[in-house]
């Protein structure tokens, strides 16, 4: 039996391929004298090579064709399998049943074990499935053969597209004309934007080149009616009187420009991927002012009396935030819905000192604020130059800081649109938000300023939070 088993080990050596490691299928020998099946040698080699190797001793062949099938070693395979197939049989009396001593001659498909007859009958195996020792291994075999052939087309496939220069879908090309086109159209709106305020700096100076004039008309009037004798000049002063307020009266609506509403597509979704989920000190920095239990809004209290219009002095009345920022970017957003004056910004305790396009970097304050006067709401900047008007209340105000470049804007959530935005801030320490929810008017009571949930959107059609 041993000299046997030598046997079978020295032809199973001759007759099994050493890439699949079984019996050989259609073998071909090529140059260098290795053997392989005749698949398993043309997935090694890859179409586009200029030179294959052998797989085996990696020796370089200029030759391409697989070579034809080696009949002998055919045979030979042949009388291995007999071989082994005879030795198997002869062994079995050692592969012997434990409990009953009885050769196998059965395979449970459920437990995946072999079977005895006596074990095949026990009631523990009378529903499984059972076959016979030669048709299991028969059928495992075809298993893995079919297994292997499934992989080997699944591997030239790959070779094949690997081989191709380009992709089956150009991803690459999709996604670029995608930008493409979203670019095109920001700078489409850009240029509609442009040319709006070019038409409204327009407007705005015919306005007040022709409030100059109205004003030097009635200088001249007033001049000429003072040389007029008295009883003369009694019977048109209170004309005069009359005109001279009402050109008066509407010198800020007509010298101060309105703020315009410049849409900027998809701005506040991108600054909404930086929005942070702040929280007000419960301590604020004035007894005017209450925070809610939840750190979220902060209230005008009952006390509060201003008669000043220095945004400066009135962010005293303030409440800062818990949190600080020195690097990054982030956003938030702020309800005033219910606030018809208030102020909302920054609080830099250090700078670097800076002077930029007529704004004076020593302030340690960089605010927005909306004073309400009679129906027309006011916006001012502090510092800087910003005076605009706006007839309707901004619901929702977000404010975006980029601490590296300096950047502090406010924006229109509503209308997804640009109210101001400070020059380059030169930061050198932590910076805090701040949140002034007045001065309130006189003989109002004015409602929460609050802190908008991170994951909230407003509507358009209500200017509600969704």
């Amino acid at each position: 039996m041993a000299d046997a088993m030598e046997m079978l080990q020295g032809v199973q050596g001759e007759t099994t391929c050493s890439i699949c490691r079984s019996y050989f299928s259609e073998p071909v020998t090529i140059r260098c004298g290795h053997s392989f099946c005749r698949a398993c040698l043309s997935s090694t080699w890859r179409v586009e090579a200029r030179a294959i190797s052998c797989p085996e001793c990696k020796k370089v062949s200029q030759v391409r064709e697989l070579p034809a099938v080696n009949e002998r070693l055919v045979h030979l395979t042949e009388l291995g399998k007999q071989l082994h197939s005879q030795l198997l049989q002869s062994s079995q009396g050692q592969s012997q049943c434990a409990r009953h001593k009885e050769i196998f001659k059965f395979f449970c498909e459920d437990d995946q074990t072999p079977l005895c007859v006596r074990c095949s009958q026990s009631p523990e195996h009378q529903t499984h499935r059972l076959s016979p020792i030669e048709e299991a291994t028969h059928s495992f075999i075809e298993n893995l053969q079919h297994i292997w052939n499934h992989w080997g087309k699944c591997f030239e496939k790959a070779e094949k597209d690997l081989a191709q220069k380009k992709p089956v879908v150009d991803w690459q090309w999709m996604i670029t004309e995608e930008f493409n086109k979203a670019h095109c159209f920001l700078l489409e709106e850009e240029s509609l934007c442009l040319e709006g305020i070019r038409q409204g700096q327009r407007a705005s100076q015919d306005r007040i080149s022709q409030h100059m004039r109205i004003l030097q008309d009635l200088m001249l009037e007033l001049q000429e009616a003072g040389k007029e004798p008295n009883l003369e000049l009694l019977q048109d002063v209170k004309q005069l009187l009359r005109r001279s307020e009402s050109v008066l009266s509407h010198w800020s609506k007509d010298v101060i420009p309105e703020l315009r509403e410049y849409r900027i597509p998809g701005m506040v979704e991108m600054l909404r991927q930086f929005r942070v989920d702040l929280t007000m000190d419960p301590v604020p920095a004035s007894p005017w002012v209450v925070v809610s239990e939840d750190l979220k809004s902060v209230n005008a209290g009952e006390a509060w009396q201003v008669e000043t219009k220095d945004p400066e002095y009135s962010a005293c009345y303030a409440v800062l935030a818990k949190q600080a920022f020195s690097s990054g970017r982030q956003y938030w957003e702020v309800d005033v819905t219910q606030v018809p004056q208030w102020i909302l910004g920054i609080y830099a305790p250090y700078l670097r000192r800076k002077r930029q396009r007529n704004v004076d970097f020593c302030a340690s304050l960089f605010l927005l604020q909306c004073v309400k006067k009679e129906e027309v709401y006011y916006f001012q900047s502090d510092p800087g130059p910003l005076k605009l008007q706006m007839k309707g209340p901004v619901p929702r105000v977000g404010v975006y800081l980029e601490y590296s470049s300096g950047t502090l804007g406010f924006y229109n959530v509503l209308q997804s649109s640009l109210i101001y935005q400070f020059p380059s801030i030169p930061f050198a320490a932590p910076v805090t938000p701040i949140f002034s929810p007045g001065p309130p008017l006189p003989g109002t009571k004015a409602g929460p300023m609050t802190l908008s949930p991170v994951d909230s959107h407003l509507c358009v059609c209500c200017s509600s939070p969704l």
